[in-house]
């Protein structure tokens, strides 16, 4: 397939991983054209040094034509999309992009990480080991990473293909997660907690797709899972003799002066750049699925004090003496949890001001929303954001400051819906032994950390 293929158009161009497809693609020598109705950075800037951002932002159904060989789909478009259906018209192949990655790698071993909080940061450590040691590996990962160009590799020669993998629907007429197209050889599962109301509205629902994932276990597969998690456990723990299970546990560590350490079976320490009990698991799911591709456990150690984490993920925008500015893609409830738990234990005497982007349409679902109850309570400072204008996007019911404080359990929640206003408050702050995170999966409508951390350090 991927031979014959030397025009594709990218509807939805502007997604963290379908702008990294776009760009890989690109870099091949194939022809990519694509739209969207809505490209933010990094996408907009990404696709514009490769020459591959559209002149406008909207749908245009022109675009499509007996010339292009595929379109590839993102979840993002609209059933209705008239490029789609421009494209159905003229019985174009139409891809989601997990069917396009499985299709590229269908002759490779395909390790798949799944979960709903952590897949992101053990792929990423995955990569960095396999980097280090100079492996060949095709991936697929949903942030940047230091010293990947692309967040998406496909070459004709590696062996393996690591992939992120999303329980989202893989586009608006596949709906199936992304993570049941790629077949793994090798899963991980890292944790469960309800996400994506708006795909999966029943809880059991969302449930039942990673027990479908540990059911497509192929015979001599194997499958990796965090043994602290108890919905994970119920599901991976099911007899099956023709597959290899594996659990893992949060690594042995401690902190000393702000810094972790992890220990290894020989009492030694080796310091690592990331931090909190879930980034420990995280490593062990890491270190277990490298070790069932023949990386030893010294060569694993060797090379993990060098990673620095993704892009986003706990990422120190500044610091000094007394300060440290934390930014994360938290979003969700869990992930909202762990990350403001982690960022006060490894500083238990400084203050933290914890501010979130209600940004995805899970959090800014009122239904969904009560999730999210008692999951800021590390926070000294807890502040909520939103911006009005992506909830009309997502054509979602109006929320009020009320329905987020009671949402939240926090009636000192802080809610800001002018990111300007939000700015102000920060500055006005004393930063003297205290900390700031800032966690969204959008950008505060385009608020400047840089600026901002050079304004508070």
């Amino acid at each position: 397939m991927k031979d014959k293929l030397q025009n594709i158009h990218f509807i939805s161009i502007g997604g963290a991983a379908m702008h990294n497809l776009a760009i890989a693609l690109h870099l091949k020598g194939i022809t990519v054209t694509g739209s969207d109705d809505e490209i933010l950075d990094p996408s907009r800037s990404r696709l514009q040094r490769h020459g591959l951002l559209p002149e406008k932002e909207g749908w245009y159904p022109e675009k499509i034509h007996s010339g292009i060989d595929a379109v590839i789909l993102g979840m993002h478009a609209r059933e209705d999309n008239p490029e789609l259906k421009k494209a159905q018209e003229l019985g174009l192949p139409v891809y989601s992009y997990p069917e396009f990655v499985y299709e590229h790698s269908v002759n490779k071993q395909r390790i798949v990480i799944v979960g709903s909080h952590g897949k992101t940061t053990i792929t990423s450590l995955i990569l960095h080991v396999l980097k280090h040691l100079n492996r060949k590996f095709d991936y697929l990962v949903g942030a940047q990473i230091e010293g990947f160009e692309t967040m998406v590799q496909l070459t004709d020669d590696a062996p393996i293909i690591v992939i992120e993998g999303d329980e989202y629907f893989a586009s608006p007429i596949h709906r199936k997660p992304k993570f049941l197209y790629y077949q793994h050889h090798i899963g991980l599962m890292s944790g469960i907690a309800w996400d994506h109301i708006n795909v999966y509205p029943d809880f059991d629902e969302y449930v039942k797709q990673f027990e479908l994932f540990a059911e497509s276990t192929p015979k001599a597969g194997s499958l990796i899972f965090d043994k602290n998690d108890d919905l994970v456990t119920v599901i991976c723990r099911k007899e099956r003799e023709d597959v290899a299970r594996q659990e893992y546990d949060t690594h042995p560590h401690r902190i000393k002066d702000g810094k972790t350490y992890l220990l290894t079976s020989d009492n030694e320490e080796i310091p690592v750049s990331i931090f909190g009990e879930h980034n420990m698991r995280n490593i062990s799911g890491a270190k277990t699925v490298l070790e069932r591709i023949g990386i030893e456990e010294a060569e694993f150690y060797r090379a993990v004090s060098s990673f620095k984490g993704a892009a986003r993920r706990l990422e120190i925008v500044g610091s000094n003496a007394t300060t440290t500015f934390f930014r994360d893609f938290a979003h969700a409830p869990s992930k909202l949890e762990a990350t403001t738990q982690a960022v006060k234990a490894q500083f238990p005497k400084r203050k933290l001001v914890a501010c979130m982007e209600l940004h995805t349409f899970s959090s800014l679902n009122k239904t969904f929303l009560k999730e999210y109850k008692d999951t800021f309570n590390m926070a000294d400072v807890a502040v909520a954001y939103y911006n009005p204008h992506t909830v009309e996007h997502k054509r979602l019911e109006p929320l009020s400051e009320k329905d987020i404080k009671i949402a939240f359990n926090r009636p000192d929640l802080q809610v800001f819906t002018n990111s300007e206003a939000l700015k102000e408050f920060l500055l006005k702050q004393s930063w003297q032994d205290t900390n700031l995170l800032m966690m969204s999966s959008g950008n505060y409508n385009g608020l400047d950390m840089k600026n901002l951390s050079e304004h508070i350090l």
